[in-house]
């Protein structure tokens, strides 16, 4: 009887080491699937930042062109026809052919970056969602709202 009654404690001690045990994998498993989720979306933002980037770079390259041969016209067009006026468009030009080098080769994104920083502790009351964040109850109600929609346009 003896023998009986340790086996059962044992069994049972067992078991539960069994269940602590595959609870420890689980959450560990889980961790690391988090972490893995959290490098995934970090490597796509940067992926993301790099190709916006190489978009100014490719834009610059374009609109640069533009703006140099737009300033030749327009400064010999004024000097030709004597009218100064020609020279207007430059002035606004050059303040896009300055932004688009600020965003191409320049600081621009560590200023944005320093500005989001900043509203993110000193404004965060303007990161609210309307509504809030949504819950799992009010995506399916909206999902249930938009399935009986198409059921209903399909009779």
């Amino acid at each position: 009887m003896q023998t009986l009654k340790s086996s059962k404690n044992s069994c049972s001690t067992i078991l539960g080491c069994r269940i602590l045990c595959t609870a420890n994998v689980n959450a560990e498993m889980l961790s690391k699937q988090m972490e893995r989720q959290i490098l995934m979306q970090n490597q796509m933002r940067e992926r993301q930042m790099a190709m916006q980037i190489a978009w100014s770079r490719e834009f610059l390259k374009y609109f640069g062109t533009f703006f140099t041969v737009a300033t030749l016209g327009l400064a010999v067009g004024a000097v030709k026809r004597k009218r100064p006026a020609l020279l207007a468009p430059i002035f606004p030009l050059g303040f896009i052919f300055a932004y688009q080098m600020d965003s191409a080769y320049g600081t621009l994104i560590n200023r944005m970056r320093r500005e989001a920083e900043s509203i993110m502790t000193s404004e965060h009351d303007c990161l609210d969602l309307p509504h809030g964040t949504p819950t799992f109850e009010s995506i399916e109600k909206a999902r249930r709202a938009k399935s009986s929609l198409t059921s209903f346009l399909e009779k």
